[in-house]
């Protein structure tokens, strides 16, 4: 049994749901995100209020894609409801960032700057040292503010680096080198 795969979800005001061919569409005031129902899934919509079920809930693997299903269409509906952001902090002396258009432009210490397209469905903000990664896509908008940090990770000797705001980055202690003795 799947605890979260029971759980009914409550469509928001303004948002509307359609199953067809497997595949839910959610709209809302923000966009239209569409997910595919794993198999053996089914979803039973009663107005505003969505639940999945599955032909033996005992069955683990039928219980995991019951959850997960569940989970994609909230995210999916909360997405195009309130849409998702996620920020990063760039730390370093020189480190510079700049937009120019939709695409990002990075200065993060090697001999040239990097430059970010920003995926389709994706918005980029600057603000002082703060790159601010929004869109309907949850997992749009992890996988892109993921890719900008792996452009230059935070190093834990200085702490030099891109990260996401809120991070905790542990910091290591340099060499120690020893006095002379004579």
């Amino acid at each position: 049994m799947s605890r979260i795969g029971k759980k009914p979800i409550i469509l928001p005001e303004g948002v509307s749901c359609e199953l067809k061919d497997g595949i839910v569409a959610v709209k809302g005031p923000k966009g239209e995100l569409s997910v595919a129902l794993p198999p053996k899934v089914k979803l039973e919509k009663n107005g505003q209020e969505i639940t999945f079920t599955v032909p033996v809930p005992e069955n683990s693997r039928q219980a995991s894609f019951w959850g997960l299903a569940r989970t994609l269409v909230a995210n999916a509906a909360e997405g195009v409801q309130n849409g998702y952001s996620k920020q990063l902090d760039i730390n370093g002396v020189g480190y510079k960032i700049a937009l120019q258009g939709p695409d990002l432009n990075l200065s993060v210490g090697f001999s040239h700057p990097v430059e970010f397209k920003a995926p389709q469905g994706i918005t980029l903000a600057v603000e002082g040292n703060v790159i601010t990664v929004s869109g309907i896509d949850k997992q749009l908008v992890g996988e892109t503010a993921a890719q900008i940090r792996a452009i230059k990770p935070v190093e834990p000797y200085k702490g030099k680096g891109i990260k996401y705001v809120g991070e905790y980055v542990r910091r290591k202690a340099g060499k120690v080198v020893k006095g002379s003795t004579g």
